[in-house]
């Protein structure tokens, strides 16, 4: 995919702050009020000394304490109106920008996400959105304080002599925009590299966690373990080149700003000595040079900073720019299922060059039973996918109720199947939260029915807080078996006008089988069945056997 300019990355990530742009004005106001009232401090003190000398008469010594003094509490009161500001900001922008990141995901799933890495989106979703806060914190707002306060010093500086203003803000824009601009080049790519390899080395970890007991059965730790320790030290390389970028900028800043206090202190005595100014606005000019660079080193100091945050925000932005495989139809669709048509239907996937379905014809009708046989990855559970509308047809066409599937809403679509597949994922949660999943305003009552009918509710008491029991990360504390019983058990709860089995009995043995598929057939009988296995027992409960063969489909039953 094509990179982006940090220009657009900025554009596109201040177009998001839209809706809160009445907030951000506080805070920028805040902001240059306070440094405007920290800057008022150290002046005054330049000019507690005129009074002294005799040489400012506007104001007394003690007034100018006085100032300094409630100078210094307002300070305190506006930093911390602009940082609760700032980052009230910043964590909505985050929340907004989760919602938008699940939405999106939830379009582009599946088709779209089968190849991406999870640990990738993992990172994706926590870390990369969480770095965007330095963005929205502790950017958009510094950058406008900046520019107002040295703007508004510079021209203070300018009303003491025209030099003063020139020196001041020729150091400013050094400082504040070329230190930061010019270095960016050095380590741009390296921001970009750290964030590739955080969520190479995410997924890595990811996977070597969930695979624990394969690695210990296969004695693979000391390489698994190895191969970590080398992430990490890829990972340290890019960071490296991203401190030492840091330490250039501070390095620079450093120096301009002595640069900036030595050369007013010179250029200030030939000015004086030329008596165009008096000792009193010669002190006062260095003092505010010296204590104005606080918002441009500010702003200097995010540059490391921004690096990475606009890796995180392309990486980002490229997800939401992807095209969905299908792309959802809104509204309503009244759906009775009375017939499912596949009319000549070709399909391939996008990254094969061989078709998986060629001029496949079936028509499913209200009630049917159907099972489809066949061997591994000929294309069954593609069948299942397309009458899901998870992938569109590449050629002829696939209605239900006579409305090409294409113009189907897809919320009517989902309302009426039910999968049941061979690998049944369960959430960290309770199994009444797992079971319930199938339809979420159901009453206990009436999970435990579901349960009974998918013969998994003995189980269930049997374990010391029932139906209130965490089954674990990915449904760890229970078996392959259980896992599909409580798939099963969230299917009958559901009661869709289609029900689709991917191998429901894969993990039961022979004596949960039958009681599985009796269930099934007792419990099912008004709904359409389309099931997929590679058991001839299996497809008993069906009244029409089809094969996948050479691509089309043929009725053997």
């Amino acid at each position: 995919m094509k990179r982006q300019s940090g220009f657009s990355i900025m554009k596109r990530l201040l177009v998001e702050l839209k809706p809160l742009a009445p907030v951000m004005m506080i805070t920028i106001t805040l902001g240059v009020l306070g440094f405007l009232a920290a800057i008022t401090i150290t002046s005054f003190s330049a000019v507690a000394i005129g009074t002294l000398i005799g040489e400012i008469t506007f104001i007394s010594f003690t007034g100018c304490l006085w100032v300094m003094g409630i100078c210094a509490v307002i300070r305190g009161l506006l930093r911390y109106g602009e940082q609760l500001s700032g980052h009230y900001i910043a964590f909505k922008i985050l929340a907004i920008l989760r919602d938008k990141i699940f939405m999106c995901l939830r379009k582009l799933a599946p088709a779209k996400l089968e190849g991406k890495d999870k640990g990738d989106l993992i990172a994706m979703v926590t870390s990369d959105i969480e770095l965007l806060e330095v963005f929205y914190a502790h950017t958009i707002a510094p950058i406008s304080i900046a520019i107002i306060t040295n703007t508004i010093i510079t021209a203070f500086l300018y009303s003491i002599h025209p030099y003063f203003g020139l020196l001041g803000g020729g150091f400013f824009l050094i400082v504040g925009l070329a230190i930061p601009y010019f270095s960016s080049a050095f380590a741009k790519e390296a921001g970009v590299t750290y964030r590739k390899t955080f969520a190479v080395t995410n997924q890595f970890i990811l996977d070597s966690l969930r695979g624990l007991k394969e690695i210990l059965i296969y004695k693979n730790g000391s390489s698994r373990l190895q191969a970590v320790h080398d992430s990490s030290k890829q990972l340290n390389k890019s960071q490296e080149r991203l401190k030492a970028h840091e330490g250039l900028v501070r390095a620079l800043a450093d120096l301009m700003i002595m640069l900036a206090v030595l050369s007013c202190v010179v250029m200030g005595a030939f000015v004086l000595q030329s008596d165009a100014i008096n000792f009193s606005e010669y002190l006062l000019a260095i003092v505010i040079i010296a204590s104005s660079f606080g918002p441009v080193v500010a702003l200097s100091n995010l540059s490391n900073n921004l690096l990475q945050t606009f890796a995180c925000a392309e990486r980002l932005f490229d997800l939401l720019d992807e095209v969905p495989q299908v792309e959802e139809v809104a509204g309503k669709t009244s759906l009775t299922n009375e017939s499912i048509d596949y009319k000549e239907v070709d399909f391939g996937y996008n990254n094969r060059t061989e078709t998986i379905l060629e001029e496949a014809s079936i028509t499913i009708n209200k009630g049917d039973k159907l099972a489809l046989i066949g061997e591994s990855g000929i294309g069954k559970s593609t069948f299942v996918k397309l009458l899901m509308r998870f992938w569109d047809v590449k050629g002829g066409t696939l209605t239900i109720d006579g409305k090409n599937i294409k113009e189907v809403a897809t919320s009517s679509l989902r309302d009426s199947q039910t999968l049941v597949s061979q690998e049944t994922f369960l959430f960290n949660e309770s199994i009444l939260d797992n079971i319930r999943l199938g339809n979420p305003k159901a009453s206990k009552e009436e999970v435990i029915v579901a349960a009974k009918k998918a013969s998994i509710h003995d189980f269930i008491m049997s374990l010391p807080h029932q139906y209130e029991s965490r089954v674990g990360e990915l449904g760890s504390s229970v078996s392959s078996g259980e896992k599909q019983r409580i798939g099963l058990a969230r299917a009958f709860l559901r009661q869709s006008d289609v029900l689709i089995l991917d191998e429901p009995t894969s993990n039961l043995d022979t004596l949960n089988e039958s009681e599985i598929l009796k269930a099934i057939k007792e419990n099912s009988k008004e709904q359409t069945i389309v099931l997929i296995s590679h058991r001839k027992s299996t497809t008993a409960i069906c009244d029409k056997v089809y094969k996948l063969e050479n691509k089309k489909l043929i009725q053997t039953v």
